[in-house]
């Protein structure tokens, strides 16, 4: 779900490296016609499926000839995610992930979870929907993923805290005067990661770590107050598990997706990867510092909104102050601003159904809309 974002194709990547140990089932994107054809031409799957409606005579006619079936729009994003595939990797971005996963979920489906916002506007409907379907879900967000590789689940109660190491992004030595100006093209330009446009942003920001903070709580079942966050700007170690008796376990790897991935895809086995051997001898020194939350609000935004049940006003008028942004229709400081406002503003939701979380996300979207124009 989502083959051709930076998620979605480094996954093919991997399939196309390992072809004896996969089948693809099904290939969704958005609207790049072009590349999901070619990807699924390439793996040899059974379907395509391309959310915009409009593209659909253009994916039809690539594929024409070749035995696969071609859908469009919303419904079959959801018949893609119902297929009898063992394995999903939702890599979705934003909300519009949600529903498929929960339905791939609700089959019973191992989750290769690259899409944060579900968690986020829905963890517990997502999590108590994986315990009633024998689900499972495995986390593909570097940070996460690499707490799942050191976290002891059978000895939960020896664990005092988790670390979600953060790059700093892009204007970690910015002033806070200096990030007033600062333009799109500024904050697309992650300093470690290739990665899509809202994730970059969020990156700027640290919506992202905002984002990951309140993820972690619900994969992992820790209080907000287990979670903390450290600036790491080399990117090569990618999270830590600090246990009660002061033993610290850490993942340390290259900064590529393609780690995490495999590890989730060949999950409990390994599989190989083409990514770069690790050579602390030739990185020599690792830096860490403590995040400016003067420059950086998103984390104690992030906070607020996983203590008062609100995170899904969080993610929602986050995903629109991006938006604007990447528009020029609102300031890079603004984005913080807006999704501060936005916590502060709407109560506390407790999230029983997908219908309430879609009637909740679209009220604070039309709000939010609303504060920018």
């Amino acid at each position: 779900m989502g083959s051709t974002g930076s998620v979605g194709t480094s996954t093919v990547d991997l399939l196309k490296r390992s072809p004896e140990l996969f089948d693809v089932e099904a290939l969704t994107a958005n609207k790049n016609v072009d590349l999901l054809a070619q990807q699924a031409i390439e793996l040899n799957a059974k379907m395509a499926v391309v959310a915009d409606k409009k593209a659909y005579n253009d994916l039809k006619n690539a594929l024409s000839g070749k035995n696969i079936k071609v859908a469009a729009g919303e419904e079959a994003l959801l018949e893609a995610a119902a297929r009898p595939a063992d394995q999903v990797m939702a890599a979705i971005v934003g909300f519009a992930g949600l529903a498929p996963t929960l339905i791939a979920i609700k089959r019973g489906a191992t989750i290769l979870l690259a899409n944060k916002e579900a968690l986020v506007c829905a963890g517990d409907l997502m999590v108590e929907e994986v315990r009633k379907n024998n689900a499972t879900l495995l986390p593909v967000d570097s940070e996460h993923n690499a707490i799942f590789q050191v976290f002891d689940f059978e000895n939960k109660l020896g664990i005092d805290h988790i670390t979600l190491t953060a790059s700093g992004g892009p204007f970690r030595c910015f002033s806070k005067q200096e990030m007033e100006t600062v333009t799109p093209q500024q904050a697309l330009a992650h300093p470690n990661w290739d990665m899509g446009a809202k994730i970059s942003i969020d990156s700027a920001t640290m919506m992202n770590k905002g984002l990951e903070l309140i993820e972690a709580a619900y994969l992992f079942g820790l209080s907000e107050k287990q979670i903390k966050v450290l600036i790491h700007p080399q990117s090569i170690i990618h999270s830590t598990v600090s246990y009660i008796d002061g033993s610290v376990l850490a993942q340390l790897g290259d900064p590529d997706m393609r780690t995490p991935i495999a590890c989730a895809l060949a999950w409990p086995e390994r599989m190989k990867t083409p990514v770069k051997q690790l050579d602390l001898a030739e990185i020599s020194k690792l830096t860490f510092e403590t995040p400016d939350h003067d420059k950086f609000p998103a984390l104690e935004i992030a906070r607020e909104a996983l203590r008062n049940h609100k995170t899904i006003v969080f993610n929602a008028a986050n995903e629109i102050a991006v938006e604007a942004f990447l528009q020029k229709r609102m300031s890079f400081l603004g984005i913080s601003e807006l999704v501060e406002k936005a916590v502060c503003i709407f109560d506390g939701i407790d999230i029983n159904s997908l219908e309430t979380v879609k009637m909740v996300d679209v009220e604070v979207r039309n709000w939010s809309r609303a504060q920018i124009n």
